[in-house]
């Protein structure tokens, strides 16, 4: 009887991390504190996970802010700007990567595969250093080992950190961080021998770009590394892990070849055709940690129907080489159901967090062993019956709607050229015109009025009154800051797609269903359960009033079909893109009800898109097909005057940019300022973009406020390959997550940068 989980989430069940971190970046605790918390978080994790009877259980997959960082650290792989040269790494370094500091901009970061979790990118090149310069894993090994519990250290795998790498700034362009290998290898051998010397039996090396389309160049490294390797596995079982999506037959077939390695894990739940692999062969005597519980959905696991495939692989496998396992880390997945009071009840039933996904691994590994407990399988069962016969799941107008959907285009009538031209007599912009994504800081005042509010302290009015009074100033503030589109700040959201699913039917939340996103942000994911309709208008009224107080262009702002699919948890039971045209549908009446009320600028945020696509490049066409699809049916119906803008944020867009084209937006603003301006070689390559353009000219997740010339700069550069007259000034994101002390002053230095080149480019003609 064996079951393994992947990895575990690390903020706790009420946040503790993120408020502790956040309290030491702050200066209001000190490293001791948040040692403190983060090691009963750990020690509490393990308990739970031996008390539910797991064998193979996690550790080193806490971190401070993220794993990647984490084996960056490991390396010693710190790039020369942060000044340090030898020694343990320690908080000072490691956050000024993460976050950047005063002086200095942060790592790059990028989405971690096609999940909403970030990883900050290593930056790498011929030069670098390795040396082994921080010892987490060997460390928390002991911690565990101390409170009586063994565990499994987690590291992600040699191979799949340099394919994650990018060259570093001043590398060429074409360096490949892969050539590295045979540098990182000896540190990947210290904390072999120092974990063997600790006591430690398994070691799990995380490897999950063998999900990805792989040349064969590539797939040879992991055969040498592991060759290299293998003389330090002597007395260890060493797991390598994927997750995620199917594993591609050349890559199965290296991965299951690799020297010295006793154990591999698949996710059997995005990976389908993974099964069809294992049933062709299996290496004998080896061990099959089988991915049947999802870590990336929130839905209680079919316990029968994964029993089957569970008996079906032992018979191929072996008895007692099976292990039950976890399909990816939990960590996409919030922590605790018991948290959730407020949830309906039958809704509940439907549902299983990290800590009943644990609960549901240990039940089929006794299961698979012959000690099957009736009563909590009977329990699923009805639960799962129930959640197929529910009537709340089902409304047949929005299912027909729907597919009336898929046979047709849904373009808007005009072309982007001239619907620019009809847009621009009407608001009459400036050269370079400045704009923000949407939100605006949230304070401490304006998050009590919401909760007050919810919690019924506060009457409707007094509501309505505090944001009435939020809006007035932030409109006030850009005014001053002379921008010229404006944005009404969203005090009235929590989150850019929790504030839409709470007003959606067939939709439900959470009260503590968090899940990280990067560093201490953590999102609170809505939970798909059925068909989805927007029984009113969602935003009108929050427009409307902040259009009213001036007359500049008022910018609606609304979260995009796409995007409220990808950061929610989804309903397994039918396609996703059908899932998507419902809600494209529900965001179409919104999108014509502000235009009827005078509203002429939208922006319909498809943050998420690029991070939809699928891993396998044979599936993508289809993904991105459906996704702009449903972007285009949002908004073909409006007024050629009517102007609709998207945004998108921290992910590789290069390879998708004819798809982003072909959504059709009049403006779209992207991140590019973090990503090392990645985003213009695109147009260096000759890539014709002819609707409005706002490449980032600054990053808000980092608390340093640019100068005016640096800002110049960069829209010097974006002039260098974006004509003139399409290029829209704004910041890379929202500022929801910054301080007004930081906001007003890089908003002044974006207005100025923006006026003076204004001026430039008025007198070179």
């Amino acid at each position: 009887m064996a079951g393994h989980i992947v990895g575990y989430p690390r903020m706790g069940p009420k946040r503790e991390l993120k408020f502790a971190l956040e309290s030491f970046w702050d200066g209001k605790s000190t490293a001791e504190d948040l040692q403190k918390v983060a090691a009963d978080l750990r020690s509490s994790i393990w308990k739970q996970m031996a008390d539910a009877g797991i064998k193979y259980i996690p550790s080193n997959t806490f971190s401070y802010y993220d794993q990647v960082l984490d084996t960056t650290a490991m390396l010693g792989a710190v790039p020369p700007r942060y000044g340090w040269n030898s020694g343990e790494i320690g908080f000072d370094i490691y956050f000024s990567m993460a976050r950047g500091n005063a002086s200095l901009p942060a790592m790059e970061m990028t989405k971690w595969f096609d999940t909403n979790y970030h990883f900050i990118v290593p930056e790498l090149g011929p030069d670098t250093k390795f040396s082994y310069a921080s010892h987490k894993a060997v460390s928390e090994y002991k911690e565990a080992k101390a409170l009586g519990i063994e565990t499994v250290p987690v590291v992600i795998g040699p191979v799949s950190y340099l394919l994650l790498s990018k060259p570093a700034k001043g590398v060429e362009k074409s360096f490949s961080p892969l050539s590295l290998l045979g540098k990182v290898l000896p540190v990947y051998k210290e904390v072999l021998a120092e974990l063997k010397a600790a006591g430690a039996l398994q070691i799990q090396f995380d490897e999950p770009t063998l999900v990805m389309d792989l040349g064969s160049h590539q797939l040879q490294a992991f055969t040498e590394a592991y060759s290299e390797l293998e003389s330090s596995f002597s007395g260890l079982n060493v797991l390598v892990q994927t997750y995620f999506a199917d594993v591609p037959e050349a890559a199965y077939k290296t991965i299951t070849s690799l020297n010295g390695v006793t154990g591999f894990g698949f996710d059997l739940v995005r990976g389908t055709k993974t099964l069809d692999l294992i049933k062709s062969g299996f290496p004998s005597g080896k061990h099959l940690f089988a991915g049947v519980v999802d870590g990336r959905n929130i839905w209680a696991n079919d316990l029968a129907s994964s029993l089957c495939t569970l008996k079906d692989l032992e018979a191929i496998v072996g008895k007692g080489k099976v292990v039950v396992s976890t399909s990816c880390s939990l960590m996409h997945a919030p922590v605790d159901l018991v948290n959730e009071t407020k949830l309906d009840n039958e809704i509940k039933s439907w549902l299983a967090f990290a800590a009943q996904k644990v609960v549901e691994v240990n039940a089929l590994a006794r299961a698979l062993a012959g000690d099957k407990d009736e009563a909590f399988f009977s329990a699923n069962a009805a639960a799962q019956s129930s959640r197929k016969s529910s009537p709340r799941v089902t409304n047949q107008e929005v299912q027909k709607a729907a597919a009336a959907l898929r046979g047709s285009d849904h373009r808007r009538a005009t072309n982007v050229t001239a619907r620019l031209d009809a847009q621009q007599k009407k608001l009459n912009l400036p050269i370079l015109p400045t704009t923000t994504i949407g939100s605006f800081p949230q304070t401490m005042d304006l998050r009590r009025a919401r909760r007050e509010y919810k919690a019924n302290k506060i009457s409707e009015e007094e509501y309505v009154n505090a944001m009435r009074e939020e809006i007035s100033k932030v409109v006030k503030l850009q005014e001053e800051l002379d921008i010229d589109v404006l944005v009404h700040g969203e005090p009235e959201r929590n989150d850019m797609v929790e504030y839409f699913g709470e007003q959606l039917s067939g939709i439900t939340f959470t009260v503590n269903g968090w899940v990280q996103s990067y560093g201490s942000r953590c999102v609170k994911p809505p939970i798909i359960f059925g068909d989805v309709s927007r029984p009113k208008p969602m935003t009108v009224f929050w427009s409307s009033m902040a259009q009213s107080m001036t007359s500049r262009p008022m910018k609606a702002m609304l979260t995009g079909p796409v995007t409220i699919l990808n950061w929610s948890f989804v309903r397994n039971d039918q396609p996703r893109y059908e899932t998507c045209y419902q809600i494209a549908l529900a965001i179409k009446n919104e999108v014509e009800d502000l235009e009827a009320a005078g509203i002429q600028v939208i922006q319909i945020d498809e943050a998420a898109l690029r991070e939809g696509l699928p891993l396998r490049k044979s599936e993508q066409a289809f993904y991105l097909d459906w996704a702009v699809h449903s972007f285009r049916i949002t908004n073909c119906g409006v007024q050629d005057t009517t102007q609709i803008h998207t945004h998108m944020c921290y992910s590789n867009f290069n390879d998708i940019i004819h798809s982003i084209i072909d959504m059709d937006a009049d403006v779209i603003t992207i991140e590019n300022s973090r990503s090392d301006e990645k985003l213009l070689s695109v147009f260096r390559e000759g890539v014709k973009y002819g609707a409005g353009i706002g490449p980032g000219v600054y990053d808000i997740h980092s608390p340093r406020i640019p100068s005016t010339e640096e800002i110049a700069d960069r829209i010097n550069k974006m002039l260098a390959v974006l004509e003139m007259n399409i290029l829209w000034v704004n910041p890379d994101c929202g500022l929801k997550t910054r301080k007004y002390a930081e906001v007003k002053p890089a908003l002044t230095n974006m207005v100025e940068a923006a006026k003076l080149l204004r001026k430039q480019l008025a007198s070179a003609k």
